[in-house]
């Protein structure tokens, strides 16, 4: 297995007004998208990837003399790799609202001449769906073999099953849910309210005071990766270590970090605050609260998957506490009752939520096996 190598970023631009669920619309906005591989002669081996919450378009390889720029999920798609780029066309595409290229807060209103802010409009999972599928009208793709990802990207592949039944053939659902549980929007709410009450927000138009909420960011990046990890996982790396044990095994007995665990989160809230915006960080959280396939249907999951045709492939992980492997199971219940084709894995990782981004055997093991299987049916080729 080995590197995709040096990618280049695109961007593609779309003049005509996108309808967004709240009733506002987009007159004009701009996707950024990378792809990987070739596309076949009949254009039936394109596989999307669908990003979670602080990812991008940069799936997989790195970009020119920046060796540390490995896409998010780079031990995933290649040649080779369980995504293998030298049988699929692989795309990422970054979702709008995001601060990583396509139109988001930070950009221009053209209405005003100044930057979006707190008034750029909410978006859903939805929303997102409908603008990937422009994306793909343009590059001339009608269905894919398989639209796929983890987390929020979960909810967008499980989304483009239900809005655009017969514009995909499979669908990968990994370490996602059908909808957040009260838990789940109590912790971006809080996440939120960090941003908002900081003094350097300005309501969202910080952009135009030069300044960034740093703090706020900074907390909601800790609040959020506490999620991600799970007990175990940090009991084993930090248990109750103390920062400076080697020097000392004495509390400082102040406010500041005592513990490893806390250097780690500041650290991480640190570094997070750095590069991303604000107000894309509430847009996302939100579009994640809102996210409930089923609430059109009386709370009826399985009404909601009716329209599906897809072939499922669900993964969850055990220890991943934030979407635990009992709203994966609801999903594979769901498609069951519909009859749907469905392969559930249910994967013993220590990681918690953030295991499907890291090289577990077993789970690397079987999204080959699926994925080889979408190869073999669509070539003839034996499994």
């Amino acid at each position: 297995m080995g590197s995709i190598g040096t990618v280049t970023p695109s961007a593609m631009h779309f003049a005509e007004p996108l309808r967004l669920q709240s009733g506002a619309q987009l007159g004009d906005y701009t996707l950024m998208y990378e792809t990987y591989g070739t596309l076949n002669a009949d254009r039936s081996n394109a596989v999307l990837i669908c990003h979670a919450l602080n990812a991008s378009h940069h799936v997989a390889g790195t970009y020119a003399n920046e060796p540390k720029s490995a896409g998010w999920w780079d031990n995933m798609v290649g040649p080779g790799k369980p995504v293998d780029t030298d049988r699929f066309f692989v795309i990422g595409v970054n979702n709008l609202g995001s601060c990583f290229g396509s139109t988001g807060p930070m950009h221009v209103n053209p209405a005003t001449g100044k930057p979006y802010g707190a008034a750029f409009p909410l978006l859903t999972v939805e929303d997102w769906v409908t603008a990937q599928a422009r994306l793909a009208d343009r590059l001339g793709i009608e269905q894919f073999a398989a639209v796929m990802g983890g987390s929020l990207g979960g909810m967008q592949a499980l989304s483009w099953s239900i809005m655009f039944p017969t514009r995909l053939r499979h669908c990968i659902v990994i370490a996602s849910t059908p909808k957040l549980s009260a838990q789940n929007i109590a912790f971006n709410d809080v996440a939120r309210q960090a941003i908002l009450t900081d003094p350097d927000y300005h309501g969202g138009d910080f952009y135009e005071y030069k300044v960034v909420p740093k703090n706020g960011l900074k907390v909601a990046r800790m609040v959020g990766h506490i999620t991600y990890l799970s007990d175990d996982d940090m009991a084993e790396k930090f248990g109750r270590k103390l920062r400076n044990a080697a020097e000392s095994n004495d509390y400082k007995f102040d406010f500041g970090t005592d513990f490893e665990i806390e250097s780690y989160l500041r650290y991480q809230g640190d570094k997070f605050s750095e590069y991303f915006d604000a107000n894309t960080y509430l847009l996302i959280t939100k579009a994640l609260d809102y996210f409930d396939p089923a609430r059109e249907h009386g709370g009826n999951l399985t009404k909601a998957l009716a329209t599906t045709r897809a072939q499922f492939l669900i993964a969850s992980f055990t220890t991943d506490w934030r979407f635990s492997p009992e709203r994966s199971r609801e999903i594979v219940e769901a498609l069951i009752s519909n009859r749907r084709k469905v392969t559930y894995a249910e994967i013993d990782a220590p990681h918690g939520h953030d295991a499907f981004l890291l090289e577990d055997a077993r789970y690397m093991g079987v999204v080959r096996a699926y994925i080889d299987r979408i190869w073999a049916e669509s070539t003839g080729e034996a499994a």
